[in-house]
């Protein structure tokens, strides 16, 4: 049994660390840091600590910090981390309806809206089955626009569950983001919280909830990928909050 498997009021030695960096982003920060360091070593000092600077942000976009999920095969967790921009009642994307996937009724879309600065790992809502895998190449406008979900350039990620429910989730570019990089493919087996792909460099993660599953995440709040709570499969009861 691992520390953070420990039974409540166990001894634990829970503590901060720094988080690792993932290995897509070595090359880009490594180009980042040569450029800088040729720049310092030409004596071109003024561009050169703007270059460094960029270098450090370029590592801390694909930082990748451990993240305890909790377990509960009927929690659905969040994929991603930012900001609940949307909260809506759409019909799942074409490439994910009909019975062998999301079905055709309405379902609750729950958006969240990853800025430069947030950590940019998408991460499993759910332990299961990688049914579906769909890369769609699109426009780049603002992902933050409810639009971007019909337009953007995307990718959905259709997971099947022990019970047999189907979740969907959808990566999407942004104006900045011009790469969506998956960790997965169809067939693949993976537990809610696991690292399963990335987008680069601001972007969007739409997760489509089950019929009769309504959110347990609010407009405004900040979820954090492979911790917060998104719902609870069959719970009908929407949640609401207060800005303060």
């Amino acid at each position: 049994m691992t520390e953070l498997e420990k039974p409540p009021g166990a001894d634990s030695n829970v503590r901060w660390r720094w988080p690792s960096i993932h290995p897509e982003g070595h090359k880009y920060i490594a180009i980042a840091a040569a450029i800088a360091l040729l720049f310092f070593w030409l004596g071109w000092g003024l561009p050169a600590w703007p270059m460094a600077g960029l270098t450090i942000l370029v590592a801390a976009f694909f930082r990748d910090p451990v993240r305890v999920t909790p377990i509960d095969e009927d929690l659905i967790i969040a994929p991603a981390d930012g900001l609940v921009t949307l909260i809506r009642d759409v019909p799942p994307p074409k490439e994910m309806a009909g019975p062998q996937g999301l079905g055709d009724e309405l379902l609750t879309r729950v958006s969240i809206f990853m800025s430069v600065f947030d950590v940019h790992i998408n991460r499993a809502p759910v332990s299961g089955t990688i049914r579906n895998v769909v890369y769609i190449s699109g426009k780049f406008v603002n992902a933050d626009l409810d639009k971007a979900s019909d337009e953007n350039e995307r990718q959905h990620i259709l997971l099947e569950c022990r019970s047999g429910r189907r979740i969907g989730m959808t990566q999407i570019a942004g104006l900045v983001a011009r790469r969506i990089v998956p960790f997965v493919k169809p067939g693949d087996m993976v537990v809610g919280g696991q690292r399963i792909g990335l987008i680069r460099f601001g972007s969007r993660v739409d997760i489509y909830l089950p019929a009769g599953t309504a959110p347990q995440i609010v407009l405004g709040q900040r979820a954090v990928a492979g911790e917060t709570v998104i719902a609870r499969i069959g719970e009908g009861t929407r949640m609401f909050g207060v800005s303060q």
